[in-house]
């Protein structure tokens, strides 16, 4: 251990698998802090870090304890972000290593969170700790910025302690955010974007009536399926250069009806849309209802309800830092990663409010299943490509 580790801790922090370890045995499921932060607080203190831990709470909700770390006081202002709230590991019983044990076998790190994200986070911070030690007169700051919400409502983490920071007078020029976007090695996918979320609740209404008299019934089945055949009988779009063709897929259809004789009153379906930058949630609400309101006429009764949305989709523009990003990891990897903008929502979309954001993590295949589990070299070589593109990034701060 080494003399400047917190007497707390019986490994050295800069050690990116003893580090996720240690994070993994902390039973951070969502909206319990289960002491993942109040390691990280340790771990950063002793390293010089400024770290604030805000709590964010509303009606009705879970209070929610986040942390923000600063280590420099000028620009510029470099970001690590992630989360350390895990989501549940279910049936404990179908888990072939303790859930929250963080055991190795065979070169592999298994337990809740080992991917998704606090593999990543801890690879991020060891290479952040390394990189300080060798150059602690670098130029420019590193903040980290660490929720415990992100995956529950997202409602009380990173959207209010970004806010929190701002109000401090807090400003940040990029941001590396480390959720698992390798689809299979780690020289995969870079993200540097995603899709937007919106969803929909249709409801047609009928007249409720015995089969056999039909004439005195509205079936809304009918009309139900008339609607959704229109929402899916084009394309929203081709997709663009950076981005896949929007998608609509309906998530329910129900029209709760145990009777084999009655003609129901009512069918419900909703349906989520997965959407690029060629809309925004209003345009793309406005277009859903556009094809309703032609498909249903005079003939269909109906009500559409969007669900609100805080996912916008968005794209960090390829340039420097996005470059300086590729680079590292092709640098340690051997080969140059894709630039993608698939997969579902992250903390990105409110980062991106405030500064560039690119996503790169470790492989993401066991995300949340049973066995969830990470990959030794794969924690190695985050902490390299992380140090490495440290050191491209202030090294550059310095020529300018």
């Amino acid at each position: 251990m080494s003399p400047n580790t917190p007497s707390s801790l019986a490994f050295d922090p800069r050690d990116p698998v003893a580090l996720t370890q240690a994070l993994v045995r902390c039973p951070s499921v969502t909206p319990a802090e289960g002491g993942a932060l109040s390691l990280l607080d340790a771990v950063l203190s002793a390293e010089g870090f400024a770290v604030q831990r805000p709590r964010f709470s509303e009606p009705d909700m879970p209070e929610i304890e986040n942390l923000y770390a600063r280590i420099g006081s000028e620009g510029p202002v470099l970001v690590i972000a992630g989360h350390t709230d895990v989501v549940p590991p279910g049936d404990t019983a179908r888990w072939t290593h303790e859930p929250f044990g963080g055991e190795i076998v065979d070169g592999i790190l298994y337990g809740r969170g080992a991917c998704d994200m606090k593999g990543g986070l801890a690879a991020m911070i060891a290479a952040a700790l390394r990189f300080r030690r060798e150059q602690p007169d670098a130029p420019g700051s590193i903040v980290f910025l660490v929720t415990g919400d992100e995956e529950a409502s997202a409602i009380n983490g990173t959207v209010k302690l970004l806010q929190w920071a701002r109000e401090r007078g807090e400003r940040f020029d990029h941001c590396l955010l480390g959720e698992p976007t390798n689809p299979a090695t780690m020289s995969d996918m870079i993200k540097i974007g995603r899709r937007g979320s919106l969803t929909g609740k249709l409801t047609v209404n009928g007249t409720q009536g015995h089969v056999g008299y039909p004439h005195l019934a509205d079936n809304p089945i009918r009309g139900m399926v008339r609607l959704l055949a229109a929402l899916d009988a084009s394309p929203l779009d081709a997709g663009t250069e950076h981005f896949d063709a929007s998608n609509l897929e309906v998530t329910t259809l129900d029209v709760g009806n145990p009777a084999t004789n009655v003609v129901p009153a009512q069918a419900k379906a909703v349906f989520n849309i997965r959407f690029n930058d060629l809309w925004t949630p209003e345009t793309l609400a406005a277009e859903i209802e556009r094809r309703l309101r032609d498909a249903a006429g005079n003939k269909v009764r109906y009500e559409i309800a969007f669900e609100p949305t805080n996912a916008v989709a968005f794209l960090t523009k390829p340039g420097p830092f996005v470059t300086m990003v590729t680079e590292a990891v092709e640098a340690v990897t051997g080969k140059r990663p894709a630039l993608s903008t698939t997969g579902g929502t992250s903390d990105a979309r409110f980062i991106k409010n405030y500064c560039p954001v690119v996503e790169y993590g470790v492989v993401g295949q066991t995300m949340h299943q049973v066995d969830e589990r990470v990959a030794i070299a794969d924690l190695l070589a985050l902490e390299r490509i992380t140090h490495r593109l440290l050191t491209d990034y202030f090294a550059a701060a310095q020529h300018t």
